[in-house]
């Protein structure tokens, strides 16, 4: 006998699929915008000291643990620091492009939110860093912080005044802990298995390899969560999926089979 199934409706994930050709472009196009935001940002060194000796005093009134306890961890062996370096310099952007791709091709609906979060976590980030500008914990000599990526590598920065590719002044907020957190609660939201939450741990290794490196304080984290969840509380994500209802007239009946009808004749004898 063919087993037959009731049609499920047409959920947010059936949703017609963004062409390729124009988020390629978007995402590009929004890329360039960041990097050209981020070089504009790059003459402010004097400011950006200031503000970075502020915010380690910030940390200080308020009493939250010293960065130094988390990279003197990775200290104890030149391999843990090449190891939390190589972390920091190869996960961020591919990590993140990863999530992307499988939500497009697998979840439509929530890659559209999820690229939406992102791009506004990220426009918000590049307004502080123009505002803001920030030395990094790695370059005040006042934290007594160990350059983890020049002393053991890898390094995706040159010396700060003559780096033309990075704006090293852009510490606040942390976008490797935004992202991070982002794609977590995306896979999260999408995911139905009970270790979904294992997910999280992206996020807190990111954490650690950050503060641990001398490149973010705690507050640039910090900043990227609550930048984070004011756009989750603005874009919401897609609703589940639901099943129709069982009964009623929106119930699917399966045409009965000739052994059914013969059977029901026979009990109206």
């Amino acid at each position: 006998m063919n087993a037959r199934e009731e049609p499920e409706p047409a959920g947010p994930d059936a949703s017609a699929r963004p062409p390729l050709v124009r988020e390629l472009l978007l995402v590009a196009g929004f890329f360039l915008v960041y990097k050209l935001g981020r070089r504009l940002a790059a003459g402010h060194t004097g400011e950006a000291y200031r503000n970075g000796h502020d915010v380690w005093d910030l940390e200080r009134a308020l009493h939250l643990p010293g960065e130094g306890s988390v990279q003197s961890l990775l200290l104890h062996g030149d391999g843990l620091a090449h190891l939390a370096n190589t972390y920091y310099a190869a996960v961020h952007f591919p990590a993140t492009a990863a999530f992307l791709i499988w939500l497009y091709l697998r979840r439509p609906a929530h890659y559209v939110w999820a690229r939406r979060i992102l791009a506004a976590v990220t426009a918000a980030a590049l307004v502080l860093h123009l505002v803001f500008p920030l030395a990094p914990p790695r370059l005040l000599t006042a934290t007594g912080l160990v350059d983890t990526a020049r002393v053991y590598g890898p390094s995706v920065y040159g010396p700060p005044r003559t780096d033309g590719l990075s704006n090293q002044f852009a510490a606040m907020p942390s976008l490797h802990f935004g992202w991070a957190l982002m794609v977590a609660v995306g896979l999260i939201a999408v995911a139905r298995a009970r270790w979904r939450w294992l997910w999280l741990l992206h996020p807190l290794l990111t954490l650690l390899v950050i503060v641990g490196t001398a490149n973010h304080f705690w507050l640039d984290a910090l900043v990227a969560t609550a930048l984070l969840g004011l756009a989750l509380a603005v874009l919401r994500p897609p609703g589940r999926t639901t099943a129709a209802p069982a009964t009623g007239a929106g119930r699917v009946r399966a045409p009965r089979t000739p052994a059914e009808d013969r059977a029901l004749t026979g009990t109206g004898r």
